[in-house]
């Protein structure tokens, strides 16, 4: 590319199409390091706010497709990834575009692989993007990057991803980064289901849970689950920084992709039972450490 187009390109803008919890956390990120962004949410009052943090609110995706350098996907599921990719960015852009795609959504690898077959002929330059840590981790720079895809198009946005993240580990192709996700949140759940059920435990024999949980920190069984999840199960704050559904939907992926490749999830079947027990009981919404909840309503 020469370089004034390079300069230009360099210029343009950063397209989020979905401003929740993640995807106004990645545009404050950006913004503050000087990266010009442009936003879309199907929820117009998301999109509106955007404009309250620096960021330019867009008309619909089309309109982001068109104007940035690149585009972020910050939606909840493989189906809304898939309908973005092909329903609106295709269209907007015709073939042949070169755009590059960074879905930073946690969603199913194998179909992920399979919509990445079917736009990168058609000139999408797509990168699996999800990403370890909650909204707060990420919001204060603690986040890290599982990239699937190729390396060369990952270096071009390497500006975007540094000013995201504290650290990127490039994992394989596309789809890898989902899997990589997975299997992380796979221990990180089951992490934060022990913590819950021991805090409860210690409860129940007479000890102070905040007390409890100082000595748990500095003991043998620590687990950064104790910073992010603690005091949140502790105080029964449940502001979420990482919703019980969204949780929930990466437990079902898990499954899935365990039954395909012939393993049985055992305690992961108790996770999973614990959170559908969170959605019945109005939970889903709430932050994923609300699992103490459950684990304090099961009694013999």
């Amino acid at each position: 590319m020469p370089e004034p187009l390079r300069e230009r390109a360099a210029s343009a803008p950063v397209g989020i199409v979905g401003l929740g919890l993640m995807g106004e956390v990645y545009a404050r990120r950006l913004i503050a390091a000087g990266i010009p962004v442009a936003g879309f949410d199907i929820d117009p009052v998301r999109t509106a706010r955007l404009a309250e943090i620096g960021g330019r609110p867009a008309r619909s995706i089309a309109d982001l497709a068109k104007s940035t350098r690149c585009m972020i996907l910050a939606v909840f599921n493989t189906e809304q990834v898939e309908d973005v990719v092909e329903k609106e960015l295709l269209p907007a852009l015709g073939d042949g575009s070169g755009k590059i795609v960074l879905c930073m959504s946690t969603c199913d690898p194998d179909r992920v692989a399979a919509l990445a077959s079917r736009v990168v002929p058609r000139g999408i330059r797509y990168l699996d993007v999800p990403v370890s840590g909650t909204s707060d981790q990420v919001r204060r720079g603690d986040g890290v990057a599982l990239i699937g895809g190729d390396a060369a198009i990952a270096a071009e946005v390497r500006d975007v991803l540094d000013a995201l993240f504290v650290r990127c580990f490039h994992v394989g192709k596309i789809g890898d980064g989902g899997r990589a996700k997975l299997a992380v949140n796979l221990i990180l759940g089951l992490n934060r289901l022990a913590l819950a059920e021991g805090l409860v435990f210690a409860e129940r024999l007479g000890l102070d849970s905040a007390a409890f949980l100082e000595v748990a920190r500095g003991s043998a069984s620590y687990s950064q689950v104790m910073e992010t999840k603690g005091p949140k199960m502790v105080l029964g704050d449940f502001a979420a920084e990482g919703r019980v559904k969204q949780t929930l939907k990466d437990v079902h992926l898990m499954l899935d992709q365990a039954a395909a490749a012939g393993q049985t999830l055992s305690v992961l079947g108790v996770h999973a039972d614990v959170l559908e027990a969170c959605v019945r009981a109005g939970e889903a919404d709430l932050d994923n450490s609300a699992v103490i909840k459950e684990i304090r309503r099961r009694r013999t």
